[in-house]
Order: structure tokens, then sequence, then C-alpha cells
């Protein structure tokens, strides 16, 4: 039989096309399919954060013989040193964790604390004299006690398997050999350095080459930060909190006429908590509670649970009315009530309540509503890392890590290789407020990590870093998998929305009340879903906003596997063996 040239062709171009079938998701939602790529599928083990080099070691520490949260310290160290401008040992950090032989869900809160040394009115004279009525993000003011470090050694107290010295053994050598900087991350640190070098302290000699962040592909060191990480390994959390680095710190905060002293160092201490929680369609999911936003989440699925969403469709006019409305009903209360639970009782019967929820969803009309949002807003754009391991025991580990403004304050202690946070920012002056300042209190956060449970076992650990969008982030990702039928890359992949202009943590309040703020979607919504908003009242803009980062794992019980997914925006990587 002959067949001719054109014929042989399309045949082998079909075949070439079925071929590769294989690779495109197999689900979608309302017959659209928003996934970049395909799910990581892992037997063994799974490791997603923002960084490939980090993902890979923390993939290591598991072919080692270590478990998920061994992998979780591991890949954490290397962000903070690969990706500093969103997070750090001078920072924060949050987790929650299913450790399987208890067959129970842990939380940390590993936050620090406000000086002990500077008092309410105290502080209140220290901005009067720099002519501020709140605490300024780049200031000494805004630095509290860096939390991380002890979360590291809590989480290995009781849940490690491997020695420190192993899980910090690769950050530590990429710290004194180097290694290549990603694109994403090279431009927020090459827009940070001509601010935050002019910064008392060594930012400069630590964070830039020739006076400059590294380039795309450029190879950075910090031996600072390796010699840090060393001491850390070799003589554990103390050397933090009360032997050499503390008494380096304190020095310098002296010198420098900062606020924190070595008896903050000392005193700290971490919280293992009850996570907060609630249940959607059957889903049980949990949040860290106290000062972080993370109720913000389970009310605002409390609120939507109402809605058919699945009927009403992914991305229509009367999905993201619901969605924006239902976000600006919530943030009230999170500018409200949401503070460190050892100085404020939050209301959880309350704001968790079905009851509560139902009569705030009758809230929500037609149009948009106004007079809701009367606040400015201080916090949208906070940088952090969001990362997520699962092992072959069944454990799995939900965390976050942040020096709230990407760099932090750009104060370098000579010698340690990383900056503050400046966490202090968001606490509020006003002193009727929950989140008001005081001595030796935690700020509000905006970092939460996300973990959801099916019929008592773990089913879904996910964050999405991003400032204040990090509870509209969650929402979104969990409606896109229970509601519209992603898959886990899907839901991270499909186009987002924004809303600001809420009310803030801060107390802080404009006199535009006639306002419905600002809602920004991404391009992936149609034009004629942005006209249909426009009509509702909303003010929208395409773009022009920051839409955060995501991770995930889901386990599959059935199949006895995890899915892995990360964020296709930026440089980020989900791997599994």
């Amino acid at each position: 039989m002959n067949i001719s040239f054109k014929t042989s062709f399309k045949l082998l171009f079909s075949l070439l096309l079925s071929s590769l079938s294989f690779s495109q998701p197999d689900r979608e939602a309302n017959g659209k399919n928003f996934a970049t790529r395909s799910e990581v599928i892992g037997q063994h083990g799974m490791v997603a954060t923002s960084h490939p080099l980090a993902t890979q070691i923390g993939l290591d520490i598991l072919k080692q013989g270590g478990n998920a949260i061994d992998a979780a310290i591991a890949a954490n160290a290397a962000t903070g040193l690969m990706e500093p401008t969103g997070n750090g040992i001078g920072g924060d950090l949050f987790a929650i964790i299913w450790h399987e032989k208890s067959q129970k869900l842990y939380a940390i809160n590993a936050s620090g604390r406000s000086a002990l040394g500077l008092s309410y009115d105290e502080l209140l004279k220290e901005l009067d004299k720099i002519e501020k009525k709140s605490i300024p993000p780049y200031d000494l003011l805004s630095v509290s006690v860096p939390g991380a470090v002890d979360g590291w050694f809590e989480l290995h107290q009781k849940f490690g398997s491997l020695p420190m010295e192993t899980i910090l053994a690769s950050p530590i050598d990429y710290a004194q050999n180097g290694f290549p900087v990603t694109e994403a991350i090279s431009m927020r640190w090459r827009s940070s350095v001509p601010f935050l070098k002019s910064q008392p302290g060594a930012f400069e000699s630590t964070f830039t080459i020739d006076g400059e962040g590294p380039k795309k592909g450029e190879i950075f060191k910090n031996p600072d930060l390796a010699n840090t990480l060393s001491l850390l390994a070799k003589q554990g959390r103390d050397v933090f909190y009360e032997g050499e680095i503390a008494k380096k710190i304190d020095r310098w905060m002296k010198d420098q006429g900062g606020y924190l002293r070595l008896k903050d160092f000392e005193t700290h201490t971490s919280e293992w908590i009850d996570p907060v929680s609630t249940n959607y369609r059957g889903y049980d999911v949990y949040q860290v509670g106290g000062n972080v936003q993370g109720t913000a989440v389970l009310q605002m699925l409390n609120i939507l649970e109402g809605y058919d969403l699945s009927s009403m469709g992914y991305g229509t006019v009367e999905t993201l009315h619901a969605f924006i409305e239902t976000k600006k009903l919530v943030y009230e209360d999170r500018a409200k009530h949401y503070a460190d639970s050892d100085f404020q009782d939050v209301p959880y019967d309350i704001l968790l309540s079905k009851t509560y929820a139902a009569e705030r969803r009758a809230l929500i009309g037609e149009q948009a509503m106004k007079d809701v949002s009367t606040g400015v807003e201080v916090i949208e754009n906070g940088d952090t890392v969001y990362l997520t391991t699962a092992d072959n025991e069944g454990n799995m580990v939900s965390l976050i890590q942040s020096n709230f403004r990407g760099m932090g304050t750009g104060f370098v202690v000579p010698g340690l290789g990383f900056s503050f946070q400046n966490r202090g920012e968001l606490f509020s002056t006003d002193p009727e407020h929950p989140n008001v300042y005081a001595p030796g209190k935690r700020p509000f956060h905006t970092i939460i990590p996300g973990f959801v449970m099916k019929d008592g076992k773990p089913f879904f650990s996910y964050g999405n870093m991003g400032g204040a969008y990090q509870p509209i982030g969650h929402v979104s990702i969990l409606t896109n998998i229970i509601d519209f039928g992603m898959n886990v890359q899907e839901a991270g992949d499909a186009a987002r929305w924004d809303h600001s202009g809420s009310s803030e943590p801060t107390g802080q309040v404009t006199d535009q009340l006639q306002t419905t703020g600002q809602v920004n979607v991404e391009s992936g919504i149609p034009y004629e879903v942005v006209r249909q908003l426009r009509a509702k009242g909303h003010k929208v803009e395409v773009g022009n906003s920051f839409f955060g980062r995501y991770q995930g794992i889901l386990y599959d019980h059935e199949k006895d596997v995890y899915y892995g997914a990360s964020e296709s925006r930026v440089d980020g990587q989900a791997a599994g063996y």
C-alpha cells in the first residue's frame, strides 16, 4: 500500500499527540483546563518549597532516612539562605504537623515578642521624637525577638529523627561555597538593596555583590550565615538565645540604640497550641489562631458554605461577588479581634460558629457593600516562604516562615549573616485595641500554614504566602479543589483575585467611608466578568497586585501516594520519590 508523505506526516503527528496525552491533567473545572503542568506524584515522600535547591535538600534528607520534620527544617534553613527576600532566621515561624505515630495534629506558634524593656508610654515618646503615630517598618522599634530558630529546635526535639548537624549540613555547605540565584528572587533582591544597604549594620557586606543585589544565575555566598548555622548545628538553640549569638545581638542593639536585650532572648519560648478549625463540606480545615490571621480562612469558609459554589461555577460574577463580599465582612473581625492570646481572649465561640456565619452571610446583597472596608492597607505585600513536606511514614508538615517586609529591617549584626524581621510594625498604638503594643507581647502576624483532614485522616497540607492576601489564597485553593474539582496543581494555577481596602489590625483608619475597596483579578478572569463585577459596584482592575505563592501536598489514601504542587508563577518546585 502506497501512503503519501502528507498522509504519513498526519498519521505520525496524530500518534505523537496520543503519546503525549498522559501528561495532561485528568480533571477539568467547568470545561476549562487551568494547570500549567502536571502534578508531581511520589510514593515514598514529597517536598514542595519556593526554591528548587531547597526542595532537593529536603528530599535528600528524606532519602537519608530523615522524616518530614527533619526535611522541613533543612528546607527552611536553605530558603533562609537562598531566598532572603522572604525569610531567614531573623524572623518567625508557624507550623502544623500531622504525626502519624500518635495519630494527632499539632501546631506551633514560634513567633517572637516585643522588648521587655520598652513600655507603651516609652514607645509613644520614641514615636513622637520621629513624628510618627505608628511603628515604622525599618526602625529598631519594629524589631521583635526572632522565633524561627527556637521553632526548629522545638520541632526537632518533639519529632526529629536525624541529628541537627546532618539536617543543616547542606544549607551550611551552600552558604559557604555558594549557590546560583534564581530569577524571581534576584528581581526582588536587587530592588531591596538600594534602600536597605544604607541601614546600620552589615547589610551591604552580607547581602550584596560589589554593592548590588545578585543577578540571575550569579553565585552568592554567605559565610557569616554558614558560621551561624554551624554554631546551631553543634551547640543547639541555646547558642542563639543564651550564648554567643544572643550576646552579640545584645551588644549591637545597645550600640545602635535598639531595645532588644539578652533577657528578651533568654526568656523567649515557642508555644505548642491546639489549631482552630471548622468543617467545610465534610473536610476539617485547620489553621493557627491567636495573633495570626488563620481564623479568617475558617470564617470565610463558614460563610461560603451557604452558597452552591459548584453550580455557580469557577470565576463567574456570582462566585467572585460572593467571595469579595465575604472577605470584606471577615476582615472586619480580623481587624478587631485577632491578637496575642496571652493578652486577649479571641471569641472563637462566636467567630467560628455557623450561626454567626449565617448572620454575616445575610448581609450580602446583589451590589457591592459600602461602609464595610474603612481602613488603610499597611500589610498587603509582606514577603514570606511557605513549604510542605511528607514522608514514607505518613507524617506531613505545613510550615511558613517570614521576615515580614521582604528582607526585613535590613539590620544585620556584623558576623551573623541574617537580617532582623520588622513584625513589630503590626502592633496597634491605640490603647483600646486588642493588638495594642505591650512589652513581651507577640504582634499580629499575616503568615498562616494550612492543613485539611478528611474522615479523621490527613488530606492536604498547603499554604499561599502573600501578606494580607493569604486567607483569600487559602480559600481560593480549597474551593478550587473541593467545589470546582481541580487537582492540586490546577488549584494553584487557576486565575486569582484579590481585594484590598479593609480595616487593619493596626487600628489605622481613614475618612474614606464610602468605599467598596479595590478588587484586582488576574488576566485569566474573562473581561466580561470584570464588566459584570463593575456593574455590581466593585472597583476592579486587571493585574497590578500581588497574588501570593503556593505550595501543596495532597495524600491519596486509596492509592497510597502523594500529589505535590508548586507555584508556577515564580521559582518553586515540588519533587517526590
